[in-house]
């Protein structure tokens, strides 16, 4: 069997105050790329509370608003992996600032079709599609950014605890503005995408200083030298690709549901609705930044720190459905939110420590690709199981959940256990 051994060896040499010293001279940097996620998360998550109402001045069914953040998704999948081989290549900034140029062009034009037109829904998912070509190439090349500008791993995970932990905050302010900003007008969800892209651009240009690029190698032998990558250690990377589908399926596919029961069973709109959703992702949040915390570089504790949030995640979804209650349901999607929290940084660690740095924007971009797979698929997949029964949504969440934590405990095999 080929383990990653060799892969997850010990690091040595490595001083306390320069272990101190690399996230602070680099706090602002790691504020400004903090953005990102948190722009993107914004821009996709902050419309879950706005599709009910979306179906009704649209009138569309709820498959077809569910759409609104496939399409986004769907073309993000395909387009992450070219954006991290050009990252790898061209440089991360030089991928970065135009991306997030595209996912604002993108979010005006979406809101602009939900504005002004009678009939703009499919104008709306062309916009949202551009958005999603623009999130391909921002989001997926924060990783091997944070990788490219430390040296000590206690600081790649650290700030990489921070990075998931702005994405998870995204989450935590997406059902408070987006409901928020809907109240007021319902479209303005879309027109906000580009001021917050803008932002985030400001920041990157201003206070990020890109990293030295790697040194361009032939296409042939990039491709040559991925192909290895895999041969080696295919077994844990393929593990932690399906966790991460896993994952995001159901994280979306329960605030979908949720959003949906709110307002259909509790009537429970606008700007309440996204503080009740912002409950439970306020303690995804919360888990993501401690877990980025107290990681360090024992890849041997990530691994077992991912399982029990999985098995934990897999718990909750299997008594979510047995009572209605508003807040039994909020509770226990709290505690499954946490499970995921705990899970994401050591996900995002394993990959971005023990890949190289000329193939690590490549390597990462597969594996955000795959990450919106599971946010494609989530809220569809959902829409249409909630017509048929509740309870075959919850076993299957249930079921997926508990493989993910058994895919963790077969295929991850790190022997490092930090310094």
């Amino acid at each position: 069997m080929n383990y990653v051994e060799k892969l997850f060896s010990s690091t040595e040499g490595k001083g306390s105050e320069k272990k101190k010293s690399g996230i602070s001279k680099q706090r602002w940097a790691i504020l400004s790329i903090s953005s990102i996620p948190l722009v993107m998360t914004l821009g996709n998550s902050m419309l879950i509370p706005v599709l009910p109402v979306l179906e009704t001045e649209m009138s569309i069914s709820s498959f077809q608003s569910s759409l609104v953040i496939t399409v986004y998704s769907i073309v993000a999948i395909f387009l992450i992996p070219i954006a991290g081989y050009l990252s790898d290549r061209l440089g991360r900034k030089k991928v970065i600032i135009p991306s997030l140029v595209l996912t604002g062009i993108g979010g005006f034009i979406a809101g602009w079709a939900s504005w002004q037109m009678d009939n703009g829904y499919w104008l709306l998912l062309a916009g949202r599609a551009l958005q999603g070509a623009g999130a391909a190439g921002a989001f997926p090349i924060v990783l091997p950014l944070v990788g490219d500008m430390f040296k000590n791993e206690d600081d790649v995970s650290s700030a990489l605890g921070m990075i998931e932990t702005s994405n998870t905050l995204g989450k935590v302010l997406s059902p408070i503005l987006g409901s928020f900003l809907a109240g007021i007008i319902w479209f303005l969800p879309f027109l906000s995408i580009p001021i917050l892209s803008l932002i985030s651009i400001l920041l990157m240009i201003f206070l990020v200083k890109s990293p030295k690029k790697p040194e361009a190698i032939p296409f042939r032998d990039f491709v040559s030298k991925v192909k290895e990558i895999f041969a080696k250690n295919g077994r844990w990377l393929y593990a932690i690709f399906f966790i991460g589908i896993i994952v995001m399926f159901v994280l979306f596919g329960v605030l979908f549901y949720l959003s949906e029961i709110l307002e259909s069973q509790y009537d429970i709109k606008n700007l309440k609705k996204g503080l009740f959703l912002s409950l439970p992702l306020g303690a995804l949040c919360l888990a993501s930044y401690i877990t980025g915390k107290v990681i360090k570089e024992n890849q041997v504790f990530m691994k077992w720190v991912a399982f029990g949030g999985l098995a934990l995640l897999g718990s909750a979804i299997a008594v979510l459905g047995l009572s209605k209650d508003l807040w039994y349901l909020i509770t226990i999607f709290l505690i499954g939110a946490i499970g995921i929290g705990a899970s994401l940084p050591p996900l995002d660690t394993l990959i971005t420590s023990n890949i190289d740095k000329k193939q690590r924007g490549t390597i990462t971009s597969i594996y955000s690709s795959m990450r919106f797979i599971g946010v494609a698929a989530g809220p569809p997949v959902i829409a249409i199981m909630m017509k048929n029964s509740e309870k075959i949504v919850f076993y299957m969440l249930t079921g997926l959940s508990f493989a993910a934590a058994l895919v963790i405990l077969m295929a991850i095999k790190p022997t490092k256990k930090g310094a």
